[in-house]
C-alpha cells in the first residue's frame, strides 16, 4: 500500500481580505488567512479521511508556521514542506467585490524560497509514494522554476506508473495563455483525469465549444481517460471513457466567501475518483464547494457525515 493516497506541490500563501463594502485603498482592517490550492485539496481529502501529503518551501518564521499549522491541523502530511532560513511568505489580497463590482485580486508574491524551488530541494521518493499526484497550473505559472518542478514532478509520477490529476486553473495574473499551454498541455496529456473550466479550455487551449460538447473536446484532445470541465452555474460536465458523457446541474447557494470553492470541488471530485467512481465524486464536490461558500477561509473545513446532509435552512440538532 502506497503511503498516500493524494500528494501535492504549492506555495503556502497568506491571504488578506477586505470585509465586504470596503476596498483595499481605504480599508482599516483586513481578515487573514492560510491559502493554497493544492493544500486546499490536500487538507478537505485528509477530513474525508484519505491520507494527503502536500510539500513546499517555505521561509521559517511565524507566517509560515500559521500556513502549515492551518493544513497540519486537519490531518495533512507537511513533512516535505522545506523551510530555508531566510525570505518572505507569499501574500495576495483581496476585494470580495458585490455586484456589479467585480471581485478583484492583488498579488505580492515576488521574491519567496518557492519561486527560486528546485529538484534537490525536495524528498522525491517520499511524494512519489502515493496513488495519485496532483498539480494545478497555479504553481506551474509563478516562475521557470516552479514550472520545471511541477513538470518533473508528473514526469517521475508517470516513469512509476502513478497516476495524475491536473487542475488546469489558469491565472492571467501569473501567466499568458501561451506559455499556459505550452506547459500545460503535456502535463494533461500524461494525466488520469484533468480539470478545466469552459473559460479556460477556451483561452489557454483554443476549444471554442460550450457545454458538454468543449468537456468532451478536451478529453479528445488531451486523450485522457477523464476531463470534468464546468462553466460557473451553467453547469457541471463529465466526459469520461468507460462513463461517457454526463451533464450535472448546478444549483445557486449564497455566497459568504468564494476563494477556496473550486478547490473543494476539486477535492470532493477525487474523493469520489480515489473510490472508483468519479460521478459520485462529482456530486460530492458539489456538495463540499456549496459548503465552502458559506464560510471564511480558503480551507474548506467538513466532515465525511456532513456529505450527506439534507440541504437545509433549519438548525441541525
Amino acid at each position: 500500500m502506497s503511503k498516500y493516497e493524494i500528494s501535492t506541490i504549492g506555495e503556502g500563501q497568506i491571504r488578506l481580505t477586505c470585509f465586504k463594502g470596503e476596498r483595499l485603498m481605504s480599508a482599516h482592517q483586513l481578515r487573514m488567512t492560510a491559502a493554497c490550492s493544492e493544500a486546499n485539496v490536500a487538507g478537505l481529502l485528509s477530513q474525508l479521511g484519505r491520507r494527503a501529503a502536500w510539500a513546499s518551501v517555505m521561509p521559517r518564521g511565524e507566517l509560515a508556521d500559521r500556513v502549515i499549522n492551518e493544513f497540519r491541523g486537519v490531518g495533512v502530511d507537511v513533512s516535505n514542506v522545506v523551510i530555508k532560513p531566510d525570505g518572505r511568505v507569499a501574500l495576495y489580497f483581496m476585494e470580495p467585490g458585490e455586484y456589479p463590482m467585480p471581485a478583484k485580486v492583488v498579488y505580492d508574491r515576488e521574491h519567496t524560497p518557492f519561486r527560486s524551488v528546485t529538484s534537490a530541494d525536495l524528498n522525491w521518493d517520499d511524494m512519489l509514494d502515493t496513488e495519485l499526484v496532483f498539480v494545478t497550473g497555479i504553481t506551474a505559472a509563478l516562475t521557470r522554476n516552479t514550472a520545471e518542478v511541477v513538470t518533473e514532478f508528473v514526469a517521475r509520477a508517470a516513469d512509476r506508473g502513478v497516476r495524475i490529476a491536473l487542475d488546469v486553473n489558469h491565472r492571467s495574473l501569473l501567466w499568458d495563455t501561451g506559455r499556459a499551454r505550452e506547459v500545460l498541455e503535456p502535463i494533461a496529456r500524461r494525466s488520469s483525469i484533468v480539470f478545466c473550466s469552459r473559460r479556460d479550455g477556451e483561452a489557454v487551449f483554443g476549444v471554442r465549444a460550450r457545454g458538454q460538447d468543449a468537456c468532451s473536446a478536451l478529453r479528445e484532445l488531451f486523450g485522457v481517460p477523464t476531463v470534468v470541465s464546468t462553466d460557473q452555474v451553467d453547469g457541471v460536465y463529465l466526459s469520461d471513457e468507460t462513463r461517457g458523457d454526463r451533464t450535472f446541474e448546478v444549483t445557486r447557494v449564497p455566497v459568504l466567501d468564494r476563494p477556496g470553492a473550486g478547490d473543494s470541488f476539486v477535492a470532493g471530485t477525487l474523493h469520489g475518483f480515489l473510490a472508483g467512481d468519479v460521478a459520485q465524486g462529482i456530486r460530492y464536490g458539489q456538495r463540499t464547494s456549496a459548503f465552502a461558500l458559506t464560510h471564511y477561509g480558503d480551507l474548506t473545513r467538513l466532515s465525511p457525515s456532513e456529505l450527506d446532509i439534507p440541504t437545509t435552512t433549519d438548525i441541525v440538532r
